[in-house]
């Protein structure tokens, strides 16, 4: 059975080719979901690619993914300096989480230089783009089969 990973995008990344593309790219969001879902393929995933502008949504997706998926790849935008409910939903489902942004958060303002999301996430991705993704997701594919018993080495 293939590995699901669910891919969570917060506010706004709907507006992904038309909202600052100096710092957010020209791909769409449809682009950025294509791309997820290739990658996954290649690595040997099922990227479940998902958008909401509603914190409540991501913790429900969040909730969900504890028996539906594998890992997490996150990119909460602008809930990732405000939610305590993601992180806590996120300690709570127990998966690997990568966290990604697309622009380098460090470099920005001083209040997206926090986030509820690095605490609990296994890695932390920023500044490369949707090539973050992609980087995210190799994360996740080699945590998972490390987690996978089928790929441990038989001992005599």
């Amino acid at each position: 059975m293939t590995p699901v990973v669910f891919v969570l995008n917060g506010p706004n990344l709907n507006l992904l080719g038309l909202r600052e593309p100096a710092i957010y790219g020209a791909g769409t969001l449809a682009d950025l979901e294509q791309q997820c879902r290739a990658s996954a393929a290649r690595l040997g995933l099922s990227a479940d690619v998902r958008q909401s502008n509603h914190e409540g949504d991501l913790v429900d997706w969040i909730q969900e993914a504890r028996t539906a998926a594998q890992g997490i790849v996150l990119n909460a935008g602008a809930f990732t300096h405000t939610s305590v409910a993601i992180h806590d939903a996120l300690r709570a489902v127990g998966l690997p989480v990568i966290e990604v942004h697309l622009s380098n958060v460090h470099a920005r303002e001083s209040f997206r230089h926090h986030s509820f999301v690095s605490p609990v996430a296994a890695g932390v991705i920023v500044g490369l783009g949707t090539d973050g993704y992609d980087f995210a997701l190799e994360a996740l594919a080699r945590r998972i089969s490390r987690r996978d018993p089928s790929s441990e080495p038989i001992t005599a």
